[in-house]
């Protein structure tokens, strides 16, 4: 959970933020331009998977199979918001998705995969985020948080599963010199940095006033891989130790730094939430980690297993939570995004 001490400070800076922006706000009944308009886009970090009550609804038509929650960030900063004003209400339109990559945020209709209720005809395909978010001149914030499965990060992961099971195999070796047909990190980190550079002068384009701000990924991996308890799927499973390492300093924490370079670039505003959440890798206890493991809590609609693979966790009743955050990761990131939000408004 948010320590307290942060807590207080995050509460004391929306009061005084809310106070600076109110006075510069005319008063006057409220209306569509007393408000701000906040659009959130971004993949399963951003949407939530597990974290809170699905959005929309389970049962609802309008469910589109990308597994939006309501204590995932953008909820938890939506509610802050409202809570303590900037001056002016904050709409958010929140159209991240799981499984997102870079390109779906402004080139490709995406097909979602949700495991949760799916119908019988699968998924429909949706549009770019940027276009259901109806992102235009009259945007005034725009948070992104995607790249990882661009990478894809998720991907590593499994293959350094597989390959943790091999006496003598490691994924560094694997991506270091890949096979044929196989992208090496080098050459997987330099395609991401194009993506997300094409990517965010399409934001731009299409939102040309806003202020954009980009979040990083947490310290999913712990500092020492050595700390994981092998081959613990309530953690990162039978990944070798030395390549746990090998995947936070050569992919996690370069994918971080490609997307804070790209933002600096744009002269746009970078979320890390790398630095505060180390210590809460999936590799921690319970109480402590921020970050399931493969296996771990989640709400009762999430499955234990997932279709087309063998992993079952059912098995120790646990859900199949894919090493993503849990809701204190996610109030962890909300405060960090909120402060960002806050500062951005004040600058427009």
């Amino acid at each position: 959970m948010r320590h307290p001490v942060s807590r207080l400070r995050t509460r004391a800076l929306a009061v005084g933020l809310a106070l600076a922006a109110s006075a510069l706000v005319p008063s006057g009944s409220a209306g569509a331009a007393d408000q701000y308009q906040w659009a959130a886009l971004g993949d399963s970090y951003t949407a939530g998977g597990f974290v809170g009550e699905p959005l929309p609804a389970l049962g609802d038509e309008s469910r589109d199979g990308c597994d939006r929650t309501s204590d995932a960030y953008p909820g938890v900063v939506a509610r802050e918001l409202e809570e303590f004003p900037p001056g002016k209400y904050v709409r958010l339109t929140n159209v991240s998705c799981g499984n997102a990559t870079i390109a779906d945020i402004a080139e490709t209709r995406q097909t979602p995969v949700s495991p949760v209720q799916p119908p019988a005809e699968g998924w429909s395909a949706v549009d770019t985020q940027i276009k259901r978010a109806k992102l235009s001149e009259e945007t005034d914030v725009v948070t992104i948080g995607v790249g990882g499965n661009s990478l894809p990060f998720g991907g590593m992961l499994l293959k350094c599963l597989q390959l943790g099971a091999i006496p003598g195999k490691t994924c560094q070796e694997y991506y270091t010199n890949p096979p044929e047909g196989e992208e090496g990190i080098q050459d997987k980190l330099a395609r991401v940095q194009d993506e997300y550079v094409e990517m965010l002068a399409k934001v731009h384009e299409a939102a040309p006033n806003a202020k954009v701000i980009t979040v990083g990924y947490p310290a999913v991996l712990p500092a020492e891989g050595s700390t994981c308890n092998r081959p613990a799927l309530t953690e990162l499973g039978s990944i070798k130790h030395a390549d746990v390492d090998w995947l936070r300093e050569n992919a996690l924490i370069p994918l971080n730094k490609t997307i804070q370079q790209v933002t600096q670039f744009f002269g746009d505003r970078y979320v890390d939430v790398y630095s505060s959440s180390v210590g809460h890798d999936a590799c921690q206890p319970a109480e402590e980690k921020w970050v399931e493991g493969i296996c771990g809590d989640a709400a009762d609609y999430w499955p234990a297993s997932l279709p087309g693979t063998i992993l079952n966790c059912g098995l120790i009743n646990k859900r199949a939570t894919l090493v993503h955050p849990n809701a204190q990761g996610h109030a962890n990131t909300a405060a960090h995004v909120e402060r960002a939000i806050r500062i951005s408004l004040l600058e427009r």
